[in-house]
């Protein structure tokens, strides 16, 4: 008899979100069984008819109750209730056993770092790089999206030094690896308030954790948007994923519907047709924003019958059932593009499209609510504004000691190299930064003794 939980975790290859699922468990040290249900028709139907219909992986079980996919894991983590169900936290009971008038033990600074990263993606990651290697003993806080964007993607043929090209998961570990190495420290948690208020800068998790920094470096990247249309809460995880490396192959001989008009949605669109009868890309103008290389790749499959471009067209309706999956869908369409913003104009029509799957890669939002209150400058998007120019500085923020870099600054590139260096000018920037804190703080401490003297 073992008081260790039971922990089950459904998989399938080519899955991103099911390796940060299995590197959560494992970060935590806690074992589990992992059933890859890539090509068994017995498993996978066992997986959908323990997980409620869902037909989607990562799937997790903790002593055979359903927790879900890895939001549902993330979520409970932010939470701590996960620690709960794992036995590695004692249950919170809403504060009510801490002494009357004493200070919560949640609110103990945990630890005091030189500089704090939030975010494991390609931003963060080299930062971390950089900054172990300049001493500053950084610790990189993964946020909900371990790995960030790039850990959805199957291959990255545009990084330099790869000309076979290689995973987005591949390069995004190979990273993790090198700053570790450095020195760097990495742990699993997402950020939920910076009090700039005073030095050091206070950083609280979202389970309650504290730590103090004397710099800060934003790399929290961006999370895939949605387009809040009827149907889409209800059916997100049974036929609606942002995710098409992960689910694409649940909807093996569906015709499928990827929306969006981005490198992303090529990259979907051109990767669901391992899956799919005919991928649908559904664009509300009537040219591509992608790459040529990837407009090319579209374009031939388009000749082989494989992908059915549908310009100047939107999404307005998810239909389907979470028993069933999704059914059809509801588009419209004009010439003009755009369609949803001339519901009135007569060359606006709409129409249903049987369709067995849908994929969402319509670009993404800012991760930086965390830093609202601090005086960090965002525009109105929540990107954030940092000093730009030449020279050094360049990726300081309004605020002394908080820096960005990555997708959280970057809404015009967007890409894995360019997040890179930002990311690199950070750390550099930080570095100055605690340079010359370090000697603000000898030159303080100098005065104060020659005083008492």
């Amino acid at each position: 008899m073992t008081d260790e939980p039971h922990v089950e975790i459904y998989t399938k290859v080519n899955c991103p979100y099911c390796d940060k699922a299995k590197e959560l468990f494992d970060e935590k040290g806690v074992e589990y069984a992992e059933y890859n249900v890539t090509g068994d028709d017995e498993l996978f139907d066992e997986m959908v008819e323990r997980a409620d219909g869902r037909k989607t992986a990562p799937e997790v079980f903790i002593d055979g109750q359903l927790v879900g996919g890895w939001d549902d894991t993330s979520a409970l983590d932010e939470t701590g209730e996960l620690d709960e169900l794992l036995g590695l936290a004692e249950a919170t009971d809403g504060g009510e056993d801490v002494a009357e008038g004493g200070p919560d033990p949640r609110d103990d600074v945990l630890e005091h770092r030189k500089l704090l990263i939030a975010g494991t993606g390609i931003a963060g990651l080299t930062a971390a790089i950089y900054a172990a290697r300049s001493n500053n003993e950084p610790l990189v806080v993964e946020g909900d999206e371990p790995g960030g964007q790039l850990t959805l993607t199957t291959d990255v043929e545009n990084y330099p030094g790869f000309p076979e090209g290689i995973s987005g998961p591949d390069l995004i570990n190979n990273m993790k690896e090198q700053a570790k190495k450095f020195g760097a420290d990495t742990r699993n948690g997402i950020i939920a308030d910076v009090d700039a208020s005073s030095r050091p800068f206070r950083v609280e998790l979202t389970d309650g954790d504290v730590y103090t920094a004397d710099a800060v470096i934003a790399a929290s990247g961006a999370s895939a948007r949605t387009l809040g249309v009827p149907g889409e809460d209800e059916l997100m995880g049974y036929g609606l994923s942002t995710c098409a490396t992960c689910d694409g192959a649940f909807f093996r001989d569906e015709d499928m519907l990827v929306v969006g008009g981005g490198d992303a949605a090529m990259e979907e669109a051109n990767f669901l047709t391992k899956f799919a009868d005919t991928v649908y890309i559904a664009h509300r103008r009537d040219e591509f924003r992608a790459e040529d290389v990837w407009i090319d790749r579209i374009m031939d499959k388009v000749e082989q019958g494989d992908i059915e471009i549908l310009w100047n067209t939107e999404l307005t309706e998810i239909h389907g059932s979470q028993a069933d999956g999704v059914d059809h869908v509801t588009l419209v369409e004009n010439p003009e593009g755009h369609p949803t913003a001339r519901p009135d104009d007569p060359d606006t029509t709409e129409y249903a499209k049987d369709v067995g799957a849908v994929f969402y890669a319509i670009g993404h939002t800012p991760n930086t609510e965390y830093l609202d209150g601090t005086g960090v400058e965002m525009d109105e998007e929540g990107y954030l504004k940092t000093v730009g120019g030449f020279g050094g500085g360049q990726t300081q923020t309004a605020v002394d000691g908080v820096f960005g870099a990555g997708d959280v600054v970057d809404y015009h590139y967007q890409q894995a190299v360019t997040a890179a260096g930002m990311g690199c000018k950070a750390a550099l920037d930080a570095d100055d930064y605690l340079e010359e804190h370090a000697r603000t703080v000898d030159a303080t401490a100098e005065t104060a003794a020659e005083a008492d003297d």
